[in-house]
């Protein structure tokens, strides 16, 4: 079993990134080889970054960044689900990546991103340098999702067109290809003072 954990990228109330990364929870946990970690930013509430220590030494005072870690830790690759702030991405995203460091370390990475007209794209190119820092690996395939509010039926769900359906499958096959691929170098890695 590949473990993917799936964040929610946004914490601003009323966010569509919530019933999107519902979506994608939905159709990876009908895979039979992924196993899915939800995490919504909103309810981890991490503060803004407080630890003393580098996150590469991984010597961490506080709890939530212990558990943080370890959920981190335990994922065999990532989705973000991330909207598009001013041709970036969300604070919060950015404030979760740069609590650890070496926990992320080749693992792979895909996004689905959502936003106006540009579906996001602006932010994931931003974002691209950030997890290239950490040693994350990003998937080629992509779902790019365009006013996506339109998407969103009157109970608040996501419906998916079929492209988005067939994009998010490829998304899927590609991070348990690349966390396999990916497996013997994060062991070489892991916790590695120097990091």
């Amino acid at each position: 079993m590949t473990r993917i954990m799936v964040v929610v990228g946004s914490v601003r109330p009323g966010r569509i990134g919530l019933p999107i990364a519902e979506w994608v929870r939905d159709v990876l946990l009908t895979d039979g080889a992924i196993e899915v970690d939800f995490v919504d930013l909103a309810e981890l509430a991490l503060p803004f970054m407080d630890e003393p220590n580098h996150p590469r030494l991984h010597d961490y005072l506080h709890q939530h960044t212990k558990d943080w870690s370890e959920r981190v830790d335990a994922a065999d690759g990532f989705v973000f689900v991330t909207p598009e702030y001013n041709h970036s991405f969300s604070p919060a995203l950015k404030n979760a990546l740069d609590y650890l460091s070496s926990e992320w370390f080749r693992k792979p990475v895909g996004f689905v991103s959502y936003g106006g007209v540009s579906s996001g794209t602006r932010g994931v190119v931003m974002l691209k340098p950030a997890v290239a820092g950490l040693g994350l690996v990003p998937a080629a395939a992509a779902v790019e999702i365009t006013f996506a509010a339109r998407q969103l039926d009157d109970e608040g769900r996501f419906q998916p067109t079929e492209q988005q359906e067939k994009n998010l499958a490829a998304l899927a096959d590609e991070l348990v290809a690349l966390g396999s691929a990916l497996a013997p170098l994060q062991k070489r890695h892991a916790h590695s003072p120097g990091a």
